[in-house]
Order: C-alpha cells, then sequence, then structure tokens
C-alpha cells in the first residue's frame, strides 16, 4: 500500500506541473493584462508627468509579474517563488499589493462554512432517500421522487437564485431571510441567541442554493448503486437464510452500494474550497467564487494562478483518498492486484 501512495503521489507531483505550465501559458497567451491603464493624452506638463508616472508605474508591475519576460523564464519564477518560499506573489489588481495568500485565507472560511453545511445537506438527506427508493423500487413514492429529483436537477442555478430573492427575502412577497451577506451589521446589539438566529436566517438560502441539484443527482446516484447490488447473488441468499431486512440492506448491501458514492468524493474536496460564483455574487458573499470572479474580470495573473493551483491540488488529493477509500469499503479491491 505504501509503495502505491509514493508512485500516485509521484503522478500527482508531475500531473500537478503540468497543470501549472498549461495555465500559465493560456493566461500569459490570453488577450489583455493587469498592468492596462487608460492615459490621458495631455501636452500640459502636468499631464506629461501624469502620463510618464503611468507608463512607469506599468512597467515596474510587468516586470513584477515577469510579463516583460519570455513564458518560460516567467513560469521558472513564478514556480520557483512558489516551491521555495509558499509565496504566490501580490495581488494586481482584486486588492494591489497585498499578497495573494492572505487574500485567499481571508476569503476561505467563508466559502467553507458554507459549503460544508451544504454538503452535509446534501448527503445527510439524498443518500437516505435514494436507499428508501431503491427498497421500495417502482412504487409510487419511487416514482414520485424520481420525478421531483429529474425536475429540480433540471432547474438553473441562477433562475432559482433569483426567485428565491424575489419570492423570500427582504423586499419579495414572504420577507422572511435577509437578501445579501452572512450576517447583518448591527450584531453588537445583539445576544448570543439573536446572533446564532440571525446567521442561520442567512445561511439559509445560499445552502438550499448549493445543494438542491447535488441532492437530486446524489439521490439517483445512491438509487442505482442500491439496485445493482440488491440484485446481487449474495443478497438473495441472505434473505433466503431469513437474515432481517434491515441487516441485509445496512450490513450487506450499503457498503458495497457506497462505490459509487466513493467516486463522486474525488470533486467533494475542491468543490468545497471553490465556491460558487453565481450564488456567491448575487448573495454578495465574500468567498472564493466572489474572488474567482473578480480575478478573472481583472486579469489578476497571481491570483489566479494560485487559485488554479490551489484547486489542482485538491482535485489530486480527493482522488487519491477516493481510491483509498475504495479498499475501505469493498475489501475485495488491493492495492497489489493493481501493481500486478
Amino acid at each position: 500500500m505504501l509503495e502505491y501512495i509514493i508512485k500516485r503521489l509521484g503522478l500527482a507531483v508531475l500531473t500537478l506541473f503540468i497543470i501549472m505550465v498549461v495555465s500559465y501559458t493560456l493566461l500569459r497567451y490570453a488577450p489583455g493584462d493587469p498592468t492596462k491603464s487608460s492615459i490621458m493624452g495631455e501636452t500640459s506638463g502636468e499631464g506629461m508627468s501624469a502620463e510618464k508616472g503611468a507608463f512607469a508605474q506599468n512597467r515596474s508591475m510587468r516586470e513584477k509579474l515577469f510579463l516583460d519576460k519570455p513564458i518560460y523564464i516567467g513560469f521558472i519564477f513564478w514556480l520557483k517563488g512558489v516551491v521555495c518560499h509558499a509565496d504566490f506573489g501580490t495581488s494586481a489588481s482584486v486588492d494591489t499589493g497585498r499578497p495573494v495568500t492572505d487574500i485567499i485565507m481571508e476569503r476561505l472560511p467563508v466559502t467553507l462554512q458554507l459549503n460544508i453545511l451544504a454538503v452535509l445537506v446534501t448527503y445527510l438527506l439524498a443518500i437516505p432517500l435514494g436507499i428508501y427508493s431503491a427498497v421500495y423500487v417502482d412504487t409510487f413514492f419511487d416514482r414520485f421522487v424520481t420525478f421531483v429529483m429529474f425536475f429540480l436537477y433540471s432547474l438553473p442555478v441562477i433562475w432559482v437564485t433569483l426567485m428565491l430573492q424575489a419570492v423570500l427575502c427582504e423586499g419579495g412577497s414572504y420577507p422572511l431571510f435577509p437578501l445579501k451577506g452572512l450576517s447583518s451589521a448591527n450584531t453588537l446589539s445583539m445576544g448570543s441567541w439573536e446572533i446564532l438566529w440571525n446567521s442561520a436566517r442567512h445561511y439559509v438560502l445560499p445552502v438550499i442554493c448549493l445543494s438542491y441539484a447535488g441532492f437530486a443527482g446524489l439521490s439517483r446516484y445512491a438509487r442505482s448503486g442500491m439496485l445493482e447490488v440488491i440484485r446481487q447473488d449474495y443478497i438473495r441468499t441472505a434473505r433466503a437464510k431469513g437474515v432481517p431486512e434491515y441487516q441485509v440492506i445496512f450490513k450487506h448491501a450499503l457498503r458495497n452500494g457506497m462505490i459509487v458514492l466513493i467516486t463522486l468524493f474525488s470533486g467533494l474536496l475542491p468543490g468545497l474550497v471553490a465556491g460558487s460564483i453565481i450564488i456567491e455574487y448575487v448573495f454578495s458573499i465574500p468567498g472564493m467564487g466572489s474572488l474567482s470572479l473578480l480575478a478573472l474580470s481583472s486579469r489578476d495573473y497571481p491570483v489566479q494562478m494560485a487559485l488554479f493551483s490551489f484547486a489542482a491540488v485538491l482535485t489530486l488529493c480527493g482522488i487519491l483518498l477516493a481510491d483509498l477509500m475504495y479498499v475501505m469499503v469493498d475489501p475485495r479491491i488491493s492495492f497489489s492486484g493493481k501493481r500486478s
């Protein structure tokens, strides 16, 4: 097992390096850069001084971002800073002059809180619902749930978000929840329970918008995985021996039915920190999703490269963890078999 993990880590490092090379090259070849600025073409002495100052500032910024060097030289300098000093540089336009790491660490907790809640809601509801639908397959309940889940899965996120805001937020038909943000400005005058209730009201709609599509899809994956397992011969044998139905489902079938869900787990880690651009933008949440949108619109190379690298590392870690969890769930899977 140790040998397999070492091989996978070596392959992950190579994959990460290729991702960084491709990402940096595409960013550099894309039109525009963060040093572009409009310069007033005035002829007065004051205007000429302002123009020279702008050119000097742009030149300094280009040198700082290695834009004055060939792409491969700029990538080597950037990679050296990341590997040797864990330095992703400073922001060029999102928050000019601030270290990229500080900007990410400031926004990461917000996205983590929001997405962890969404994942918990999704898994705690979707898996039992999928199991129940598989056990009582082709019943009215199963057909009704299947119709509702496919209907939810087909709804666009932006439409659901705006409709919920129009109906359930302040200024709408039923103003039950706040319109923006994850907290109110006047929390200093509130007690502990009031602060908790206020925060909960802010989280409800973003969590619903983040989880409804994943909930619908995951419940169908759980149903199909369980259906495939409960039709196996060893399940029929267990039932023929008189094993109670709840033991057949939760002891014999559920463990093997989790294989499909573990495969989906590989995309869980990057999803936790990447955030949702649409939801964070609509609800004015200062998280990783809105940071990605700002970095993309302002062509902030250091922030974009840090986000690309962060997402790539988490994706590779998720894939490795999923492979390790396969062995824990299904003893028939072994790394020695992979080596052979």
